[in-house]
């Protein structure tokens, strides 16, 4: 990585001869993928298992039935085409002009195939307006469609309090106006809403400063940078640290904001399987014996990317193998936590503290503050001289808007709820509420007989519904049940593994979530979507021990 401080290069980190500026919380970490102190706080660590559980596979006559009713959409679509063509149904889809039919076309009318014949059947399964904070419940404003999806109109009437499965609001932090944000508003008064400048210019206030010296306390790292959106955190900082010479070892399953800052670089990227670290080990190997393709020359930097929750699978980056990996082939880690960073470990600190490793293991830590912080933006946090390099290098840096100055202060604020700082133990019990209520609603889902993917402390709980008509159904059914989920298809996943995307949040008590549960089980049996056989219908093995517990692993040569 980028090393303007003159530090050492070892293992894949930079080390720095200057002293870290804040003090852990913890003196107990996992070394080199082993963990050197054998208890925390009196009570023994437990050896490290995958995070990922096995679940049954769809029988094999619903992914028939899946790819056979995509294959009849496709004919209905080649024969609506047709009829469009000749004018014998209207064409409600963007179109070349007749003037302009010897220019380059600007749509290609089959990349828009699936959208207009496919997607537009479903399309009001999404982009539901909100009219309210998005808390345990939330408002909806009623729409209707005179023309089968391609346009909407407002009825005028708000549906009230919708049950909320749906938004990032892990913590509950995003709430209507109490007094804990008054702050918030002082802040607003005295700074206004927004700041016109860049922080390389006279964008950079002292609330960006309070901010990024509180975020780097709370990650147990020397210095953390902001920036205004979370998209373009990604996007704008991973080509400041790669370029042409390098490699990128992605995982398959990336948010797409990495993969686009992965192709900005210019670095040569192969992606690997989700979360296998044996195809990753492999991908070093063949790296660093071939070097780079032609010249045979090593790789300048070998970068790997990951999240640390990932949010259609709802799975956990397997960190402790990771990190053994990238020291024992010298490679650097960009760790993604947009929807860890909260949501896991005692104190909210992401995967990091959920495993118990050392805040030196992982390189660049990225996350953004749209989830569990309840506000917009993001950082990036680790070594000063990485920071340092970035506030330098950093496309957003130097040419986008900072982050507006309430937002900041409401990041302020919810970082000192997680860290006790408010006078309260309120961020402990929303982090173990958040616990409890995924523990919950997992072990319930899993006994009514559904599919999910995912690890069994991840606040992102993917139910799987295969057909794209059932996908929407389900959406429909439960809205007029006044409960939002979120469904995805195709290209989001898998062509056959459409899904509800449940997300859960401290803030919703046990009555609401029976009250989901009860209306999912019997959508599930009038759907047929209960697909897991019944000797996988367990309850969900929990460790008894709690989330202060460390991990051990030993990664073998």
């Amino acid at each position: 990585m980028a090393n303007p401080g003159g530090g050492a290069v070892l293992n894949g980190t930079v080390h720095s001869n200057k002293k870290q500026s804040n003090n852990s919380q913890s003196k107990n970490y996992v070394k080199n993928g082993i963990l050197k102190e054998a208890q925390q706080n009196g009570k023994p660590h437990f050896d490290y298992k995958p995070d990922v559980r096995s679940y049954d596979e769809a029988p094999r006559h619903v992914l028939f039935l899946t790819y056979m009713g995509y294959g009849i959409g496709t004919l209905f679509g080649y024969l609506r085409d047709f009829m469009r063509k000749w004018g014998i149904e209207k064409c409600n889809a963007a179109v070349e002009r007749e003037e302009q039919k010897d220019f380059v076309p600007l749509y290609q009318d089959f990349e828009n195939f699936f959208t207009r014949n496919l997607y537009m059947r479903i399309r009001d399964s999404w982009n539901q307006p909100i009219c309210s904070t998005p808390g345990p419940y939330f408002d909806l404003m009623e729409r209707v469609t005179d023309d089968y999806n391609w346009t909407f109109r407002h009825t005028g009437r708000v549906i009230k309090d919708v049950i909320n499965m749906g938004s990032y609001n892990f913590l509950g932090l995003g709430v209507k106006y109490n007094e804990s944000m008054k702050p918030v508003t002082e802040v607003l008064e005295k700074y206004g809403v927004g700041v016109p400048s860049s922080r390389h210019e006279m964008g950079t206030l002292d609330k960006h400063k309070e901010l990024e010296e509180l975020m780097a306390k709370f990650l147990n790292v020397e210095a953390a940078m902001i920036f205004g959106m979370g998209f373009a955190t990604n996007s704008t900082n991973i080509p400041a640290l790669v370029g042409k010479g390098c490699l990128i070892l992605s995982d398959e399953f990336n948010h797409t904001s990495i993969i686009l800052g992965a192709r900005l670089s210019g670095a040569v990227i192969r992606p690997f399987k989700h979360n296998n670290m044996e195809n990753l080990e492999a991908l070093l190997r063949e790296a660093i014996i071939k070097g780079q393709p032609r010249t045979g020359r090593a790789w300048r930097k070998i970068l790997i990317l990951v999240e640390g929750i990932y949010s259609m699978e709802g799975s956990i980056v397997n960190l402790p193998k990771l990190v053994a990996l990238k020291k024992k082939y010298k490679a650097y880690l960009y760790m993604d936590e947009a929807h860890s960073i909260g949501s896991l470990g005692p104190n909210g600190q992401g995967v990091r503290e959920h495993f118990g490793l050392d805040p030196d293991d992982v390189d660049v830590y990225m996350g953004t503050f749209t989830k569990s912080f309840a506000a917009c933006g993001g950082y990036i946090a680790g070594k000063k001289e990485l920071v340092d390099y970035i506030r330098v290098h950093s496309h957003s840096a130097v040419y986008s808007a900072s982050m507006s100055p309430p937002v900041a202060q409401q990041i302020i604020r919810s970082i000192k709820i997680l860290m006790g700082e408010d006078g309260n133990n309120e961020g402990a019990q929303k982090i173990q509420q958040l616990a409890e209520n995924i523990k919950y609603f997992r072990q319930k889902l899993i006994e009514m007989g559904f599919i999910i993917y995912g690890a069994d402390n991840s606040p992102i709980i993917p139910v799987l519904l295969y057909m794209p008509a059932k996908v929407s159904a389900f959406s429909r059914h439960l809205l007029k049940k006044k409960i939002g989920v979120v469904v995805v298809g195709f290209p989001a996943t898998p062509l056959a593994e459409g899904r509800a995307r449940f997300c859960v949040s401290s803030s919703h008590t046990k009555e609401i979530l029976d009250t989901v549960l009860e209306a999912v089980d019997k959508l599930g049996d009038l759907l047929n979507v209960k697909y897991l056989s019944k000797k996988s219908r367990c309850p969900i093995c929990f460790s008894e021990k709690s989330f202060d517990d460390e991990t051990s692993f030993e990664y073998e040569d």
